[in-house]
């Protein structure tokens, strides 16, 4: 995975080319540039002289081409002419919405401009009825998902059983975490062949398997004055309609309160749209995959803060999950 985050770490370098990016757009999104973030992609927010605001986002290297960055923004321009609030891309002064930036230190960027949107991410500390704002939600884009007809140019990355968990997963390989021993190997392994039957068994209905979000979580969600925005399209694929709950509860899924999470997101999820027994039954097996599939995560992003501050525990705190889940005691509902 270097070469896939080959620069994921030079903040000052991205900082010049995000800086330079700006002169790609109008004048009247020219302002002062501060970085958001930096994980995956490098994100910065954009004040202009006359009060306006917006969000950059510098996307990493060797992940999406600049048609599945477009296919993210057809998603997100048929979301909206649907009613949804979500992120809005800015032209550049070509008239494309995508720009390509490289600056002295040879590195090339895609970049995209987005409007800024207001609000305040929900927190699972403050109010447990946020996971059911996600779950009505989470319905309501898969109902759009499974009704809309793509672009035939459209392409995103597909998130199956192999690409997340694989050795070749788009996130790495598992076993490349740090703090890993000889028995958690051995715990994950066998929940990863145990979960590969149940996928087989579940299939890829068009009911069950299509495009999704691939990490709704509470912090990619902004609520004001009651209406909720759905952010950060990136990872956005081809998946199971169940993985969004699983993405819900990412790095959390050892947590005493998973089951009341667990139960406020379906509540929420029943206000639009409809799960069977045999999705309900299939939880565990996506949580657990999502899991392992953050191991490969943390691996390939050691060097990032958020994967740093996870520490060995969290390892651990993995593999027992792997362990309660081949016993059938990974939850109670």
């Amino acid at each position: 995975m270097s070469a896939l985050h080959d620069t994921l770490y030079r903040h000052d370098q991205l900082y010049t080319l995000a800086e330079s990016a700006v002169t790609c757009y109008p004048e009247n999104a020219h302002g002062m540039v501060t970085e958001l973030c930096h994980s995956e992609n490098a994100t910065y927010r954009v004040d202009t002289p006359d009060g306006n605001r917006f969000a950059m986002r510098v996307h990493r290297t060797n992940y999406h081409d600049r048609t599945n960055i477009e296919s993210e923004l057809a998603w997100l321009d048929a979301l909206r002419s649907a009613g949804f609030e979500v992120p809005q891309a800015i032209a550049g002064n070509d008239g494309h919405y995508v720009q390509s930036v490289q600056n002295g230190h040879d590195i090339k960027r895609n970049i995209v401009l987005f409007k800024w949107i207001d609000g305040v991410m929900p927190s699972i500390d403050v109010d447990m009825t946020a996971f059911q704002q996600l779950g009505a939600i989470t319905a309501n884009l898969h109902n759009h998902s499974r009704r809309w007809a793509k672009p035939v140019w459209f392409k995103r990355l597909v998130w199956d059983h192999e690409t997340m968990v694989g050795a070749q997963g788009h996130w790495g390989d598992w076993r490349n975490t740090a703090g890993l021993n000889g028995l958690h190997s051995r715990l994950i392994n066998e929940a990863l062949c145990r979960l590969r039957e149940e996928l087989l068994g579940y299939g890829k209905g068009e009911q069950r398997y299509g495009l999704i979000h691939a990490d709704l979580r509470l912090t990619n969600l902004l609520i004001l004055g009651g209406t909720t925005r759905v952010i950060d399209f990136d990872d956005c694929g081809y998946g199971w309609y169940m993985h969004d709950l699983a993405a819900a509860l990412s790095f959390i899924e050892h947590h005493q309160c998973i089951n009341n999470w667990i139960e406020n997101w379906l509540k929420g999820y029943e206000v639009g749209g409809h799960l069977d027994d045999r999705d309900i039954a299939m939880i565990p097996t996506f949580i657990i995959q999502r899991r392992i599939q953050l191991l490969a995560w943390a691996g390939s992003h050691a060097g990032t803060k958020q994967a740093q501050e996870l520490g060995v525990e969290w390892v651990a705190q993995s593999a027992a999950l792997c362990e309660r889940y081949l016993d059938d005691k990974m939850l109670s509902l």
